[in-house]
């Protein structure tokens, strides 16, 4: 079976209270929920690791080399600032995927700068909860082509 870590940044441990009209008025618990029933749909283990923290995020990465087969990753306002992320994600070489619950595309200009992207096999944003079910399988078909 396929291990698949999944890592929130900044804040979506508030979801459901944070900006709902943005974010929806589901739950963190919720997204739990939803991702351990899409990783079950496709086969995979997943592991679910949130921080406030950039630091832990890095040591996050950093530990998933030789344990996962691939990282789901929404860094959340890490993605418009962090370098040390991106740097972790290569360093490592796990296959990661960047998601996002809204389109940051279309959002404020600092949003739509994302350093994660680079270090990354696809992005997916603005598709909420189904984001990561999309990531998952996107991180399955990549997978398969190597």
């Amino acid at each position: 079976m396929k291990k698949i870590l999944i890592i929130n940044g900044p804040n979506i441990n508030l979801l459901g209270l944070r900006e709902p009209e943005i974010y929806g008025a589901r739950s963190y618990a919720d997204l739990l929920a939803f991702i351990g029933e899409a990783a079950a749909e496709a086969g995979v283990e997943a592991h679910c690791f949130q921080s406030n923290s950039e630091g832990a995020i890095v040591d996050e990465i950093q530990q998933a080399y030789g344990r996962f087969d691939g990282i789901v990753i929404n860094p959340a306002a890490y993605t418009h600032t962090s370098v040390a992320i991106p740097d972790a994600l290569k360093a490592v070489g796990v296959p990661a995927v960047e998601v996002h619950l809204s389109d940051i595309s279309k959002r404020e200009a600092y949003r739509q700068v994302s350093y994660t992207s680079e270090a990354c096999v696809a992005t997916v944003a603005g598709k909420g909860f189904e984001g990561y079910r999309e990531a998952l399988e996107t991180l399955l078909a990549e997978r398969n082509e190597r």
